[in-house]
C-alpha cells in the first residue's frame, strides 16, 4: 500500500504525494500533498514518468491529480490511491487493479475495455461516457457512484456494490451479477439483457435474491428485460 505520510503543511489533514529518488522510484520521503506542493506541475511531470516507465506500479499515491490523454493499457497498479482525482481521456484496455482507491474521482470518456479490476473502491465518484466492456469488475466498491452513458457489458460483475448508485442511460448486457448489490440504487434507462438478474442483491427484505423483474417492472420485450 501507498505511505500514509501526512502533508508538512502545518494545519494539513491531508496525505502527501509520493515522491520519487533520483532514480525515479518512489520513497517514503515525507512530503506535502498537492495544494500545498511548492512544485505541483514537477510531481505531476514526475508521476507522468514513473508510470510510462514501469509496467507495475504499487504504493503510488497522487490524491487530487488531474490526469488527460494518457495511455495506460497494459499497466497493473497494486495498493495505490487515487482519491479525488480527475481522469479524462484516459485509455487503459487490459489494464489490472489491485486494492486502489479511487473515491470521490471523476471520470469523463475514460476506456478500461478487456480490464481487471478487484478489490478496489471507487465510492462517491462521478462517470461519464467510460467503457468497461468486457472486464473482470469483482469484489469492488461502486457504492453511492454517479454513472451516466457508461458500459459494463459482457462483465463479471461478482459481488460487486452499487448501493445507493445512479446509474443512467448505462448498460450491463450479458453480464455475470450474481451477488452484485443494487441496494437503494437508481436506475433510469439501464439495459440487462442477457444478464443473470436473478442471482443479484436488489432488496433487503427480500433475503437478498432480487427474484422476478416482473413484479416490479414491465418489459416490451421478453428477450430485451431492462431495470
Amino acid at each position: 500500500m501507498y505511505t500514509f505520510n501526512p502533508c508538512l503543511h502545518p494545519g494539513c489533514k491531508k496525505i502527501a504525494v509520493s515522491t520519487f529518488d533520483e532514480n525515479g522510484n518512489i520513497t517514503e520521503e515525507p512530503s506535502y500533498c498537492l495544494e500545498h506542493h511548492p512544485d505541483p506541475l514537477a510531481v505531476k511531470q514526475q508521476t507522468i514518468d514513473y508510470v510510462k516507465t514501469h509496467d507495475k506500479i504499487i504504493g503510488l499515491n497522487i490524491q487530487g491529480a488531474i490526469a488527460d490523454g494518457i495511455d495506460i493499457s497494459g499497466k497493473k497498479f497494486i495498493g495505490c490511491n487515487f482519491q479525488n482525482a480527475l481522469f479524462s481521456n484516459i485509455h487503459a484496455e487490459n489494464v489490472v487493479i489491485r486494492m486502489c482507491i479511487h473515491d470521490f474521482a471523476t471520470f469523463t470518456d475514460c476506456y478500461f475495455n478487456n480490464s481487471n479490476i478487484q478489490f478496489s473502491s471507487y465510492a462517491g465518484c462521478r462517470f461519464g461516457h467510460v467503457i468497461f466492456t468486457g472486464s473482470d469488475l469483482i469484489h469492488n466498491n461502486f457504492n453511492g457512484i454517479t454513472a451516466y452513458q457508461c458500459s459494463f457489458d459482457d462483465s463479471d460483475l461478482y459481488n460487486t456494490r452499487f448501493i445507493k448508485s445512479i446509474l443512467m442511460n448505462a448498460s450491463m448486457k450479458n453480464c455475470n451479477l450474481k451477488k452484485t448489490v443494487f441496494y437503494e440504487s437508481s436506475r433510469d434507462g439501464m439495459s440487462f439483457k442477457m444478464s443473470n438478474t436473478k442471482e443479484a442483491l436488489i432488496d433487503r427484505t427480500r433475503g437478498g435474491l432480487m427474484g422476478d423483474f416482473e413484479e416490479q417492472f414491465d418489459y416490451e420485450d421478453e428477450d430485451q428485460k431492462e431495470l
